[in-house]
C-alpha cells in the first residue's frame, strides 16, 4: 500500500497505529452483517439448523471483508484524520 494517495496526496497513515481504530469499526460492520444474516435466515428460512447459520454468516462475512477493510479505513480518515467529504 502506498504511503499517500497518488491523486490527492492524502496520507494513508497519519500517525503510528492510526488504523487500530479501523479494526473496531470493521468489527462493528461484521457484527452488523452477522445480525442481518441471522435475522434473515430466521425469518426467511423458518429457523434452520445451527450449521446453516454458521455457514451463511461465515460466507457473508468473508464475502464482505474487502469492503469492510476499505470502508473501515475511510471512516477513520473522515472521522479522525482531518479528511473532508
Amino acid at each position: 500500500m502506498p504511503d499517500a494517495c497518488p491523486v490527492c496526496g492524502q496520507a494513508f497513515e497519519p500517525e503510528v497505529g492510526f488504523y487500530w481504530g479501523a479494526m473496531y469499526i470493521s468489527y462493528g460492520f461484521s457484527t452488523f452483517i452477522v445480525a442481518i444474516v441471522g435475522v434473515l435466515l430466521y425469518f426467511l428460512g423458518h429457523d434452520p439448523d445451527v450449521w446453516v447459520y454458521v455457514v451463511a454468516v461465515a460466507a457473508a462475512v468473508l464475502a464482505f471483508t474487502p469492503l469492510m477493510f476499505r470502508y473501515a479505513r475511510a471512516v477513520m480518515l473522515y472521522a479522525f484524520g482531518g479528511t473532508n467529504f
